[in-house]
């Protein structure tokens, strides 16, 4: 959550400067990027982590702050930098936050289910995070592609 607080935060302060549908692309490939390393070295980490704190409460705080803090900052970013290239007009902003919020909340729930119903008993967690770098990546290229209107 302070992971998500934070890139709020960072997206909402980059989303002033010059925003385009290519800087949110980036910030997509940026995501992904980012949680490369969990698959590369997630597991390393967590043996190192727990080889050297025996309480698994502390444990599994420090791995996931070490392993998706980044990423999930980054993520975070998108939603405040989104609802920016979406408003056209301060009365439309309202109904602009909201459709991309709601769009936000609803996928959320659906890949909670799916992940944790469905995909988890398909695939390991590995491979399900390259699926969703996949994702990130293709969408963010697609989107740094993509001719700005004002360009």
């Amino acid at each position: 959550m302070l992971a998500l607080a934070a890139g709020y935060l960072a997206g909402g302060h980059y989303s002033t400067y010059s925003p385009s549908l290519r800087r949110l692309g980036a910030l997509l490939i940026a995501a992904g990027l980012a949680t490369v390393p969990v698959v590369l070295f997630g597991t390393a980490a967590l043996d190192a982590i727990f080889d050297r704190i025996d309480d698994p409460r502390y444990g599994s705080l420090v791995a996931s702050s070490l392993l998706f803090f980044v990423p999930t900052a980054i993520c975070g970013a998108i939603s405040p930098y989104a609802v920016r290239l979406l408003v056209s007009s301060l009365q439309a902003s309202g109904r602009s936050a909201g459709s991309l919020y709601f769009v936000s909340t609803f996928g959320s729930a659906a890949g909670t289910l799916a992940t944790s119903f469905y995909l988890v008993l398909l695939f390991e967690v590995n491979q399900i995070l390259l699926g969703l770098i996949a994702v990130s990546l293709v969408l963010g290229f697609g989107a740094v592609a993509f001719r700005d209107r004002a360009s």
